[in-house]
C-alpha cells in the first residue's frame, strides 16, 4: 500500500499522475514512482525514496512524455523504504510494469517457483513477485495481458489493488482488486484510476468502484469493461461523487488537521441533517427503521473497529447499553477475526471505519456474515467496501478527512452512534420520553458548544508550549470520558511522537501510579458527570505524588482549579454527549505540541490514512 494513480487519455499523463500522487500524500507513504509508455514504444519507470517532490527531482531532464501511465506512493510492508522497493516494478523483461496496494501472502512460494524458472528479483517486495508471475504466465500461455492477470490472480493468496501496463500496448491498462479499494473515473475518452476518489474529483464526478475479484480492462477510445477473474462480463454501475475540489484544499489553514478540527461544528450539522425532524423532536435513521425487527430481536451487539474508530465504539458501548439495554461487546477487528468468536444469528455486528476500506474490519465483516449475523456499517466514504459489504448502515457525512490523525471522523462516528442508540432505545421503549427529548435537544446544540471550545485555541496553544518537550503523558477519564482519554493519548502519539497512555482514572492506583513524578504530565478529564467526585479523588492521588495535572473541567469549576496546575474549561453538557465536546481541546493540544516540535502533522511518520493491509 498506499496510493494508486493511473491515467489513459489524450493529455500528457505525467502531470496528471504527479498531481494525483500529491492528492494522495495525506494517506502517508515513504516512496513514490511513476511508469510511462512513451509514443516511441518504450516503457520507463522512475521512482525514488521519499516524497513526491523527490520523485519530481529524480525525473528532471528525463523523458516523461506519453498519454498513458501509472503511479504509486508506497507505505512499506515487504522490504525497507528505498529506491529498489518503491513502486512501480518492472517484470524481468521490462515489458510490464505494475503498481500494487495490499499484501501477497504466498509471495515466498511464488518467488521460489519463479526462481526455478530462472527469474531474478531486484527488490524485497511481494509486488515484484506478482509482476514476474504475470509475465511468466503471459509467456508460457501465449495469452494477452488481461488473461495473464486473471490467471495470475487465481494463484495469489492475499489482498491487492493493482494496475499493469505493457510496453507493446500503449493503449491498455489492466487493473484489479480484492480487499483493497480501486476506483475508475470516466470523462469522455479519458480514464482515471485511483485508490480513492481524491485524485479524480478535479477531473470528473463519474466513477466506477471495482468489487472484489473484478478486473477492469481500460482501452483507449473504447468503453470501460469490467470482468471477473473467470472472464464473466460484469455490469457497470456508474456513481456520482459528492465531494468537491474545495474540500481537498487547506482553505487558509496551515495544516489539514487544524482545518478539520475547526470544521467539526459544521460536520456535526451535516451528520445530523435530515436525520432529526424539523421540529427537533425525533431521530430517524433509515438503516434502523428499515430493519426494526433485527434491532428488536438483537440478543447482543458486537462493535468491531480499529484505532480511533475503536475508541468511538467504546463510547457506543456505553450509549447502547445505557439507553437500549442491549449487551454490547467492543472488539479490535484485527483480533476478532482470529480468535474464533461466538457469533449468533440474532447478533448485530456494527463496523466502524472512516475510510470504509480497513482490511481488518472488512475481514471481520466477512466472518460475521458467514455466521449469519446482521451487519450495520458506519463509515465516511460513500461507495466504500464496507458500505457495499454490510446489510445496512449510516454514513457520517463529515466530508473528506485528509489529515492522517482522525478528528472530525471521530466526532462524526460518535454522533451517529448517539443517534443510533436513541433510535433503537425509542423503538424498544427503553428510554423515557423526557430523556429522549432532552438528549435530542442537547445534541442539536453541540455545534454551538464546539464553536465556544474552538475559541480556546490560543489558550491551548500557549499551554502546549509548556509541554512540548515532555517525554511521556498520561490521560485519565472515567465513564464516557475514559474512551476520550484513550483517543487523546492516541492523537498525541500519532502526530508528536511523544509516548502517551490513556487509563481509566481509578486504575491508576493498580500500577500506573508508579510512573507519577514531577516530570509526568497528566491530562485529567474531570467534567461534571455522575463520576465527578470519584475523578477528583483520583486527581488528588496524582497531586499527592507531585504529578503535573492539566484538568479539563466544566465552566465555572473553581474547586479543581485550586488543586491542579492548569485548567481548560468547556461548556456544560449532558455526560452522554461529553465526548463530542471534550475531544476538541485534546485534539488541539496534540496539534499544537506537534507543531512546536516541527512534526509533519498531516503525514506523521510510519502511518497510513487507509490501512488496507493486516
Amino acid at each position: 500500500m498506499c496510493g494508486i494513480v493511473g491515467y489513459l487519455g489524450d493529455r500528457p499523463a505525467y502531470p496528471m499522475l504527479i498531481q494525483g500522487l500529491r492528492r494522495l500524500e495525506y494517506r502517508g507513504y515513504d516512496s513514490a514512482g511513476v511508469a510511462l509508455v512513451h509514443e516511441n514504444g518504450t516503457l520507463d519507470v522512475f521512482k525514488s525514496k521519499g516524497k513526491v517532490a523527490d520523485l519530481e527531482r529524480a525525473t528532471q531532464g528525463q523523458d516523461v512524455s506519453g498519454t498513458i501511465g501509472i503511479a504509486h506512493t508506497r507505505w512499506a510492508t515487504h522490504g525497507e523504504p528505498n529506491d529498489a522497493n518503491a513502486h512501480p516494478h518492472y517484470s524481468q523483461s521490462k515489458t510490464l510494469a505494475i503498481i500494487h496496494n495490499g499484501i501477497i501472502e504466498n509471495y515466498n512460494v511464488l518467488r521460489e517457483m519463479l526462481r526455478n524458472h530462472d527469474y531474478t528479483f531486484q527488490s524485497d517486495t511481494d509486488t515484484e513477485v506478482l509482476v514476474q508471475l504475470i509475465e511468466y504466465i503471459k509467456q508460457t500461455n501465449h495469452c494477452d495481458l488481461c488473461t495473464a492477470v486473471q490467471l495470475a490472480l487465481h494463484e495469489v493468496v492475499g489482498a491487492y489493488a493493482i494496475a499493469v501496463i505493457e510496453k507493446e500496448n500503449p493503449d491498455l491498462i489492466v487493473a484489479a482488486r480484492k480487499s483493497s479499494p480501486l476506483v475508475i473515473g470516466i470523462r469522455g475518452n479519458e480514464r482515471f484510476l485511483a485508490s480513492d476518489a481524491t485524485p479524480i474529483i478535479e477531473h470528473t464526478k463519474e466513477v466506477v468502484y471495482l468489487n472484489d475479484e473484478e478486473v477492469a480492462v481500460i482501452r483507449r477510445n473504447e468503453p470501460l469493461q469490467v470482468v471477473s477473474l473467470d472472464n464473466v462480463v460484469k455490469p457497470l454501475h456508474i456513481k456520482m461523487l459528492e465531494m468537491n475540489i474545495s474540500q481537498l484544499e487547506k482553505g487558509g489553514f496551515p495544516h489539514f488537521m487544524l482545518k478539520e478540527i475547526y470544521e467539526q461544528p459544521r460536520t456535526i450539522i451535516d451528520c445530523i441533517r435530515g436525520r432529526i425532524n424539523p421540529e427537533g423532536t425525533d431521530v430517524i435513521l433509515s438503516g434502523v427503521r428499515d430493519h426494526q425487527d433485527k434491532f428488536l430481536k438483537a440478543g447482543r451487539i458486537i462493535i468491531v473497529a480499529c484505532g480511533t474508530s475503536w475508541h468511538a465504539g467504546l463510547i457506543g458501548e456505553h450509549l447502547i447499553e445505557e439507553l437500549c439495554r442491549i449487551p454490547v461487546e467492543v472488539e479490535y477487528a484485527s483480533e476478532f477475526r482470529y480468535r474464533n468468536p461466538v457469533i449468533r444469528p440474532n447478533d448485530i455486528v456494527i463496523t466502524l471505519s472512516q475510510s470504509g476500506e480497513t482490511a481488518d474490519t472488512l475481514a471481520a465483516v466477512e466472518l460475521a456474515r458467514n455466521s449469519g449475523a446482521f451487519i450495520y456499517g458506519i463509515c465516511n466514504v460513500i461507495g466504500s467496501s464496507i458500505a457495499r459489504a454490510t446489510d445496512s448502515g449510516s454514513y457520517i457525512h463529515v466530508g473528506p478527512e485528509i489529515g492522517v490523525a482522525s478528528t472530525k471522523a471521530f466526532t462524526g462516528q460518535v454522533t451517529v452512534l448517539i443517534m443510533l442508540a436513541l433510535s433503537v432505545a425509542k423503538l424498544k421503549k427503553s428510554i423515557s420520553p423526557e430523556l429522549y427529548t432532552t438528549m435530542l435537544h442537547d445534541l442539536q446544540q453541540i455545534p454551538q458548544l464546539m464553536e465556544r471550545v474552538l475559541k480556546l485555541d490560543t489558550e491551548i496553544c500557549d499551554l502546549a508550549k509548556i509541554f512540548t518537550y515532555a517525554h511521556n503523558f498520561i490521560y485519565l477519564g472515567r465513564g464516557y470520558n475514559y474512551p476520550v482519554a484513550l483517543e487523546g493519548a492516541l492523537k498525541l502519539k500519532e502526530i508528536s511522537y511523544i509516548h502517551a497512555e490513556g487509563y481509566p482514572a481509578a486504575e491508576m492506583k493498580h500500577g500506573p501510579i508508579a510512573l507519577i513524578d514531577s516530570e509526568m504530565p497528566v491530562v485529567a478529564i474531570a467534567t461534571a458527570d455522575s463520576v465527578y467526585e470519584k475523578t477528583i479523588s483520583n486527581i488528588q492521588e496524582i497531586k499527592a505524588r507531585r504529578g503535573k495535572v492539566i484538568a479539563i473541567v466544566t465552566e465555572g469549576n473553581e474547586d479543581v482549579r485550586k488543586m491542579v496546575d492548569y485548567v481548560i474549561e468547556i461548556p456544560r453538557v449532558d455526560e452522554r454527549l461529553i465526548p463530542l465536546v471534550v475531544s476538541l481541546p485534546l485534539q488541539m493540544l496534540a496539534y499544537h505540541i506537534a507543531v512546536n516540535k516541527n512534526r509533519d502533522v498531516d503525514r506523521p511518520r510510519n502511518l497510513a490514512k487507509s490501512v488496507t493491509v493486516e
